[in-house]
């Protein structure tokens, strides 16, 4: 059965096409919109790097293939140190452009079914390609972290499933438009053409032919003074924190990831959310308080604090000092040194 089809008018008899659903139904329209991803979430006023911008023309360059008179990659390999922002200038981007992908983890490319993460991924390609034939909008394949799903790291086994996924990947790299499912070759078969993208920290861990020029374009993306002070000081926006705080900030701490500006932000309203759980009764009282409480019980409004240099500068020395005892504290040595006696 095809169910892409479903019960769409002229394809099958009028009779049991009916009104109900309209004359082009589809029935699996809601696990379609159920696998690919939205961002309501992403609500404000959120700074975009303009190379960022660039080099996802990618998914523009895909789409024109057919008229270009050149080869265009089909994968996109955003690359670059960690807590840099790749994964979220990547999905801003997409709103901006009003993508909506599939996005795929490094977890699930692997099985104890052989063979499972590859048909995975051919199942999300085609899924993909459903969006941008029957629902008229631009989507892609994303897939974050792929070097923690197949690179090779020091003694690390390579499974038939890494082979697999690697090998699938190559295939839709070299032939866009015709995917397998496990059913039976249809020469009218014929798939809209998928970008995909993504992203890793460390790409010389994974097969070399996968990341080759003409399947794979690669961006290493490592963010300067200007993008992260830019993007900090819209994170910052609605705190009222002037740009030159927010210089006077990342001059501080410099040689940070943008992860750690987030994390500073947050460990600000930690005294706050304690505060607030007094007024809520105590921490004796949370469990019950916060899990089964009655719906209409309504719980003392927790007010966010407000946010100063100092209080960010506080939070950054504190966030500094917890990576710095990680560093040079190695209690796994500590614990395991009678080991050996």
């Amino acid at each position: 059965m095809n169910i892409a089809v479903g019960a769409r008018a002229g394809v099958i008899d009028d009779l049991f096409a009916g009104n109900f659903l309209g004359k082009d139904s589809d029935i699996v329209f809601d696990y379609r919109q159920k696998v690919t991803k939205s961002f309501e979430y992403l609500q404000g006023d959120y700074y975009i790097a303009p190379l960022f911008m660039v080099r996802l023309c990618h998914i523009v360059k895909n789409f024109i293939a057919h008229l270009l008179n050149v080869k265009v990659p089909l994968i996109l390999g955003i690359w670059g140190g960690k807590g840099q922002g790749k994964s979220f200038q990547t999905e801003l981007i997409f709103q901006a452009m009003a993508v909506e992908p599939i996005i795929m983890s490094a977890g699930e490319l692997e099985s104890e079914r052989a063979g499972e993460p590859g048909k995975l991924i051919r199942e999300r390609y085609r899924t993909a390609s459903q969006v941008i034939q029957n629902q008229g909008k631009l989507s892609c394949l994303m897939i974050n972290d792929i070097d923690a799903g197949l690179g090779r790291f020091g003694n690390t086994q390579m499974t038939v499933n890494n082979q697999i996924v690697v090998g699938t990947l190559m295939n839709l790299s070299d032939n866009p438009t015709r995917v397998s499912i496990g059913q039976d070759w249809r020469e009218s078969d014929i798939t809209k053409r998928v970008p995909i993208i993504v992203t890793g920290n460390d790409f010389s861990t994974i097969y070399a032919p996968l990341i080759r020029d003409g399947r794979m374009e690669k961006f290493y993306w490592q963010p300067n003074h200007e993008d992260i002070v830019n993007i900090v000081h819209r994170m910052y926006g609605k705190d009222g924190i002037s740009k030159e705080e927010v210089v006077s900030v990342v001059n501080t701490f410099p040689s940070q990831a943008l992860d750690f500006y987030g994390a500073l932000r947050s460990r600000t309203y930690d005294r706050s959310i304690l505060k607030w759980i007094d007024d809520i009764g105590g921490i004796e009282n949370l469990g019950a308080r916060l899990l089964k409480g009655r719906k209409d019980e309504e719980f003392p409004v927790f007010t966010p604090p407000q946010q100063t240099v100092e209080a960010l500068l506080e939070s950054g020395h504190s966030l500094l000092k917890e990576q710095q005892l990680i560093m040079e504290n190695k209690l796994s040595k500590e614990y395991m040194k009678n080991m050996d006696d």
